[in-house]
């Protein structure tokens, strides 16, 4: 592939988390995500597809604004039944406010998909019989008590067809 056609693939921007927070995540996601489809670690998208092609203006766009908030502590609230899957709600209004002036920003080539409202959560199961993600539902809830993560960065990467690559991280705060 040429550079010219690897910096057009699009790009996804996604929230960091803490380590242990990024452990437990992952770790479910390896556990109950189908193995097969299973190409990327864990992950609160932020936007589905930025322009590959402006690659720079995202990263200086997105990193001024992180520099402009302390890493924000992040409420996981609670567990989400999505029909074929389980994810963890998340809930935090300095995140939100950020999504929104990044999404200001970018608005002239943001999709549909990025458009709408944004409900931000982790997904450790997805595209399995809707029989399968309730018992997985069930069996989390029961367990489930809500908790608190730093945000120290939120990362972008480049979508390749299934895999993504790293390509940023961009901390928040002052002194990033």
């Amino acid at each position: 592939m040429s550079p010219a056609m690897h910096e057009a693939k699009p790009l996804i921007l996604t929230l960091a988390f803490d380590e242990p927070t990024f452990a437990r995540f992952d770790r479910e996601r390896r556990l109950h995500f189908p193995e097969a489809l299973n190409h990327i670690p864990a992950h609160a998208t932020l936007f589905h597809l930025l322009p590959g092609d402006r690659e720079r203006g995202v990263i200086e766009v997105a990193t001024a604004l992180a520099r402009t908030l302390p890493p924000p502590e992040v409420a996981v609230t609670g567990l989400r039944f999505t029909g074929r899957g389980v994810a963890y709600v998340l809930e935090c209004a300095a995140l939100s406010d950020f999504r929104s002036r990044l999404a200001r920003a970018f608005e002239p080539q943001l999709t549909a998909q990025d458009r709408q409202g944004w409900r931000p959560h982790v997904t450790v199961q997805n595209k399995v019989a809707p029989d399968v993600a309730r018992a997985l539902h069930a069996d989390l809830a029961a367990g489930f008590a809500p908790f608190r993560f730093s945000a120290p960065a939120t990362l972008l990467w480049r979508y390749l067809g299934g895999p993504w690559e790293r390509v940023a991280r961009l901390p928040f705060g002052e002194n990033a």
